[in-house]
């Protein structure tokens, strides 16, 4: 399928250098997106329009609107950030049971203010993630902050590259990706079940990095590349991810990335839908509003929007 070259528009060509993360906000009709240059920008859904809001001084992924009008920024070089409407940067956290973040990921906020994100790994910063998967060890953390108290906590300890987060509507659990084990978990934040983790969808296409729930009864799961046999053989042999390290460090490693895009899924893990594109790589983000997907990357220099009524699924 050729599904987002064929059908698709781009938004904001030259202006954003890899928006990695799609955070919209339907009151104002903006989307906040992080770039590679370090600037949060805002992009008019009307009439796409960008403009440059807010620099970091870092790498800005994960976003996650607040419950007073501020923006709360997974900034992988910087911490959990929270950036007030008139555009001041605050550190919240940087750093939980005395291990400092090296790649602080995704984020979502409940209704009761507390932040919950990840930390994909505590040994490897964005630019060496590939090192991350070919030592093949568990250096990801799912974590929360109260603004309140100030307090962070480790909430889910042992994971292959902790990714995307998002709260399920009724503020019952938490849904946040494993992207080396192509699986979305997630931890029960009320009810009988509180402080569990449970498996929310497996066996995924491929590898999840953000999600972002619609308001519509369904999960976006961007995938910023299929789990080819490559990839498969990759994650279950050490002998082939040591090969790939000597590439990775000496001369250039194949790119196994390819056939980028967006799974839904519903309330309980079950799948809808996927769209995606073989020639696309390194979709990281998927946000619908009205009947248009909206998809950033770590590389494109561009928003992707896909008209979902005209143009149907893989």
């Amino acid at each position: 399928m050729q599904l987002f070259r064929l059908g698709s528009e781009r938004l904001g060509e030259g202006k954003l250098l890899g928006p990695e993360d799609l955070a919209y906000d339907p009151e104002s009709g903006l989307i906040y997106t992080g770039c590679d240059d370090g600037w949060i920008k805002r992009v008019r859904v009307n009439d796409s329009v960008v403009e440059d809001w807010v620099n970091t001084g870092g790498r800005p992924l994960g976003l996650a609107l607040g419950r007073h009008g501020e923006l709360i920024v997974a900034d992988t070089e910087k911490g959990l950030l929270r950036v007030s409407e008139n555009g001041s940067v605050e550190l919240l956290t940087d750093e939980a049971e005395g291990v400092k973040f090296k790649l602080t990921d995704g984020v979502d906020v409940a209704e009761d203010g507390i932040i919950y994100f990840t930390d994909a790994s505590y040994k490897y910063r964005l630019k060496d993630f590939f090192s991350d998967l070919l030592e093949g060890r568990p250096h990801g953390r799912f974590m929360s902050f109260d603004p309140v108290t100030g307090r962070t906590d480790v909430l889910v300890r042992n994971l292959y590259f902790a990714n995307g987060v998002a709260v399920s509507p009724n503020q019952d659990f938490v849904v946040f990706c494993e992207s080396f084990m192509s699986r979305c978990l997630q931890y029960y934040i009320s009810g009988e079940k509180k402080g569990t983790v449970d498996k929310f969808i497996e066996h995924l296409p491929g590898l999840p990095d953000n999600i972002r729930y619609d308001g519509e009864g369904h999960f976006w799961i961007a995938l910023p590349t299929e789990l080819s046999l490559q990839w498969k053989l990759t994650l279950k042999y050490p002998i082939i991810r040591k090969v790939l390290a000597i590439l990775e460090k000496y001369l250039k490693r194949p790119q196994l990335e390819k056939n980028a895009g967006a799974f839904t899924v519903d309330l309980e893990g079950n799948p809808v839908a996927r769209y995606c594109d073989q020639r696309l790589i390194y979709i990281t983000g998927a946000t619908k509003i009205g009947n248009y997907l909206y998809c950033g990357s770590l590389v494109y220099p561009y928003i992707i929007r896909l008209d979902l009524t005209i143009h149907g699924a893989c």
